[in-house]
């Protein structure tokens, strides 16, 4: 075990900053923690996806775990496209295309788990 030891953090949901997706029209993004807050390895990020809204499709150097927080989107993940509900769990391994979709009527989140560092994206289409 390491001498140096993380100090917790407890972060309340009214203290996370909604920024838009660069990429997409009605997303917004949250770190919800990273290296600035002495993670070692991973960051975790919510996202959130009006009606229609759409992440175009692309790849990431990087694996990505993700946890459906509320609501229904489609996942394409390959070839294949995916309803994701509430509870659901993904695992999209590293250099995988994949995309998101939200085709309700209400907002979809979810929270997305990836190492630290340049996470590589290629996006291969614009939305």
């Amino acid at each position: 075990m390491s001498d140096h030891q993380t100090a917790p953090v407890i972060r309340d949901d009214e203290e996370m900053d909604y920024e838009p997706l660069d990429i997409a029209d009605g997303v917004t993004r949250s770190v919800m923690l990273d290296e600035s807050d002495g993670t070692p390895n991973f960051r975790m990020r919510q996202y959130k996806l009006e009606p229609s809204a759409e992440v175009p499709k692309h790849t990431n150097e990087v694996e990505h775990e993700v946890y459906n927080v509320s609501g229904e989107y489609v996942v394409g993940i390959g070839d294949e496209e995916h309803t994701v509900s509430e509870g659901d769990t993904l695992l999209i391994p590293a250099g995988t295309v994949h995309w998101f979709r939200n085709e309700s009527d209400e907002e979809s989140e979810f929270v997305c788990v990836v190492p630290n560092g340049d996470t590589g994206t290629e996006l291969l289409e614009k939305s």
